[in-house]
């Protein structure tokens, strides 16, 4: 496996297993909690990320596209979100979230991202998967896209809970290094990875003279579908 595709993995396990430690300690009432993604509630939002972690082990399990067509950024583009797929994708996480048990919640979560990072370390790291958008894309990209989820969606929850943010270092490097194309951070921002994450994907707000300077650093705005 590649030096890039076992870093990225690793971001992967890092921010599925605290994100797995943190829903041992939720009850009923977190649950039932409002999100920033609305209509979701925290369980609502939970399922939505179960789901999305899954994907990795069933795109495996399909057979692999002969070449790559996107990245990960692609796959986060505005385009791809139209009005029926997200209302599609906000069903599917209310329909997800009325199956869970909040006993079985942080073994499920762990089973699943278990079984997909065993899957990823199976596959070879040129490994090519088709996603439900129909694009294909490396194994290594599409991971990518499965960090963000978890530890952007992470930063969703946290708020929801009234917690600090339990983002992970590893996972905020390769989230950070998405939205930044691989650019330094310009450093009149005097950003740290967590205040780029939470600017650049919309979970604080940005000013006039921060965004001028994002968009001259032509950093990445993603669209978050899942």
């Amino acid at each position: 496996m590649s030096p890039r595709v076992e870093t990225v993995r690793a971001a992967f396990r890092a921010e599925c297993a605290r994100l797995a430690e943190i829903l041992a300690g939720l009850d009923e009432a977190d649950l039932d909690r409002p999100t920033g993604c609305p209509p979701w509630t925290v369980r609502e939002l939970i399922a939505h990320v179960r789901t999305g972690v899954g994907r990795v082990t069933d795109m495996l399990a399909a057979p692999a596209p002969p070449t790559a067509e996107v990245d990960a950024a692609a796959y986060f583009g505005a385009a791809k979100f139209t009005p029926e797929v997200d209302a599609a994708r906000i069903a599917g996480g209310r329909r997800d979230a009325r199956q869970v048990d909040l006993d079985a919640l942080p073994a499920d979560l762990e089973r699943v991202w278990r079984a997909a990072d065993a899957a990823v370390a199976a596959a070879p790291p040129e490994r090519v998967v088709r996603t439900r958008h129909g694009d294909a894309m490396r194994l290594v990209e599409f991971l990518r896209t499965r960090v963000v989820e978890v530890g952007v969606h992470g930063l969703d929850l946290a708020a929801a809970l009234d917690r600090r943010p339990w983002l992970t270092a590893p996972a905020a490097e390769v989230i950070a290094d998405l939205l930044t194309g691989g650019r330094a951070v310009p450093a009149g921002l005097r950003w740290d990875r967590l205040t780029l994450i939470r600017k650049t994907t919309g979970r604080a707000a940005l000013t006039g003279v921060e965004r001028a300077e994002i968009d001259a650093a032509g950093f990445r705005w993603l669209a978050f579908g899942g």
